[in-house]
């Protein structure tokens, strides 16, 4: 009997059928750590799906570790309150994981976000191992900056090129 039991529990997760994106009516929520120039930090992501290769979200990041001393701002001292750690985005996602076809636990979703700091884009990929759980990497860029001109060392943090890495969730 036992060995039965193992058998069908087996056989019942070999068939469990992820995907990656679905469509309309879809939210994943992310977790993961983000990496750039002068700090480290936890970013938080929620995506819905509003269409068959769209979905909108929220994006969230704040800076845990940050450099004191900032190699492109030598002179200036960095000093990163609560307002320069924190970064919260309105996000756009093209999810095209079914256009290339690939295999249907993988994504790819170029987008575009509006932020606190800046207009940007990032361009992600994601890959589930099963109906709720998978990782995901995503690289953004700051396309205009809210601000011209010189910013200050603890300005630039959310206003460069960054990585977030981690674990993607279905809802």
């Amino acid at each position: 009997m036992k060995k039965s039991i193992l058998l069908l529990a087996i056989l019942s997760v070999s068939l469990i059928n992820a995907q990656a994106y679905i469509g309309n009516g879809d939210n994943k929520f992310q977790v993961g750590a983000n990496l750039q120039d002068n700090g480290t930090g936890l970013n938080l992501s929620y995506d819905f799906g509003i269409g068959e290769n769209i979905s909108i979200g929220i994006s969230s990041t704040y800076l845990l570790g940050v450099d004191d001393a900032l190699k492109n701002h030598v002179d200036d001292s960095l000093d990163a309150n609560f307002d320069n750690r924190f970064d919260v985005r309105a996000r756009f996602n093209a999810n095209l994981g079914n256009v290339i076809n690939i295999d249907e636990n993988f994504d790819v979703y170029p987008g575009l976000s509006l932020g606190l700091k800046n207009f940007g884009g990032h361009l992600g990929a994601r890959y589930f191992f099963t109906e709720g759980f998978g990782i995901f990497t995503e690289l953004n860029v700051p396309f205009a900056k809210y601000k011209t001109g010189t910013l200050t060392a603890a300005e630039t943090l959310h206003n460069q090129f960054t990585v977030n890495l981690g674990a993607s969730f279905n809802l």
